[in-house]
């Protein structure tokens, strides 16, 4: 079997899947655009479009470099990203994997070439069936739950060693390729980091991962969840995104000069992120759930200050040898769409380049005690992204205009939800 699928903009795979000897023959595959009109709820946007209500179909273009494995089928499965164009073989703009395109192209015509490296974070749980009761951590090899505050504890991975080998197991299976396993802050929380390379490639490989990681955890019974905020009192998970930029000629790294220093692109690279990232909030934060992990308290930068190797400012700068020097940008959210979090992240850094975006002065000290500069929710995210010009000419306003659509009415569905906390507190006060 193979199955042929392709992003939405909750990075959810969606797609067909059909015999081999069938996907072998590559007649025409389509898809219905009105993916891309869905909330995270499965609800569809009111859009007075044409193409939305008579529900025109997409065609599936196979990128066949990305064909992989299906380690967890029953049955011998590859599954293989797909592009999308409309009826006349136009690239679809508001599709993930394009808008990550568009911006990859920009940087290929001033003979620039990014290189990243996305860090994951995680939690397992115990299986949840009823979404009312609060998550739990798993069970682990010894009979407990896992505990917090319990950060780079090697016994603390190896209370779930059975999963984690599944992991392992299922990315050798697919050609995936993990640098670090850590245990993070939460209980149950789980960074792995990849190998730096390719945005497109490594956008595929997160995309990938996430299927498999939940794949792997429902093998012993528990979940994996890639909430920016999951559980009451314990931090969040983020997806922190190294990034540098090579001439694509020479392969050196434009951030370091002859002798090794920071150059100017270096810092109007950060300059670029510290502008205009507030304004890409509703992508890397993409839900109501994901500004629970952005709040002061809870270990997750809420500035856009830059640092060298300190955790506390939004863009660190790790420690490294001059041809290795990148921005950590620390803001993103483990729920976010990978495709449109390394496209943003990119998008910024490109503008502050282009436009020689003065950095500010370098952070000395903690940055969680200063100016929190990101948006304090989703509806104010999306004003800011709607408000932004420049974001609509690199992303594209077709995918801009819809994204913001789209999320406006995840958060109508939210409200329409009464939580505990009211019920607790003003059910019987007010």
């Amino acid at each position: 079997e193979v199955e042929c699928v392709a992003p939405d903009f909750g990075g959810v795979p969606r797609g067909k899947a059909m015999p081999c000897a069938k996907f072998a023959e590559m007649k025409p595959i389509y898809m219905p655009v009105s993916i891309f009109f869905q909330t995270i709820t499965g609800m569809y946007v009111e859009f007075e479009d044409q193409a939305v209500w008579a529900e025109h179909d997409l065609r599936l273009i196979p990128d066949l470099s990305t064909m992989r494995a299906v380690p967890w089928a029953l049955e011998p499965s590859v599954q293989v990203i797909h592009d999308l164009v409309d009826k006349k073989g136009q690239a679809v703009p508001f599709a993930p994997r394009e808008v990550l395109r568009r911006v990859l192209n920009l940087y290929a015509e001033r003979g620039w070439r990014p290189v990243v490296a996305p860090e994951l974070e995680f939690y397992l749980t115990k299986r949840n069936t009823d979404p009312d009761y609060p998550l739990e951590p798993p069970i682990g090899r010894t009979g407990r739950q896992g505990m917090g505050n319990q950060a780079y504890s090697i016994s603390a991975v190896d209370e779930y060693d059975s999963v984690i080998e599944h992991i392992y197991d299922y990315a050798e299976a697919q050609g995936l390729e993990i640098d670090t396993v850590i245990q993070e802050a939460g209980a149950g929380q789980i960074e792995m980091n990849l190998i730096h390379g390719d945005p497109m490639d490594l956008a595929d490989q997160v995309f990938m991962f996430k299927r498999t990681i939940r794949e792997a955890a429902l093998r012993h019974d528990c979940y994996a969840t890639f909430m920016a905020k999951p559980m009451e009192g314990q931090p969040g998970s983020a997806m922190h995104i190294h990034q540098s930029v090579v001439d694509a000629k020479t392969g050196r790294n434009i951030f370091t000069d002859a002798s090794d220093a920071p150059t100017p692109e270096f810092y109007h690279f950060i300059g670029g992120q510290q502008k205009y990232l507030a304004a890409t909030g509703c992508v890397f934060a993409p839900y109501v759930n994901s500004y629970r992990r952005l709040t002061p308290d809870m270990a997750a930068p809420v500035n856009l200050e830059w640092g060298e190797d300190n955790r506390t400012a939004g863009l660190r700068v790790p420690i490294s040898g001059p041809e290795a020097r990148r921005v950590e940008t620390r803001v993103v959210g483990a729920d976010a769409n990978p495709y449109l979090a390394l496209a943003v992240c990119l998008a910024c850094g490109y503008l502050g380049l282009r436009d020689a975006v003065e950095a500010r002065p370098v952070l000395e000290g903690n940055a969680y005690s200063g100016q929190h500069e990101l948006p304090h929710g989703l509806l104010e995210a999306v004003s800011l992204f709607e408000s932004t010009p420049e974001l609509r000419e690199v992303l594209s306003p077709e995918f801009c205009d819809l994204y913001a659509r789209v999320k406006r009415a995840e958060y109508n569905e939210y409200m329409r939800v009464i939580s505990p906390w009211e019920r607790e507190y003003l059910l019987l006060t007010v």
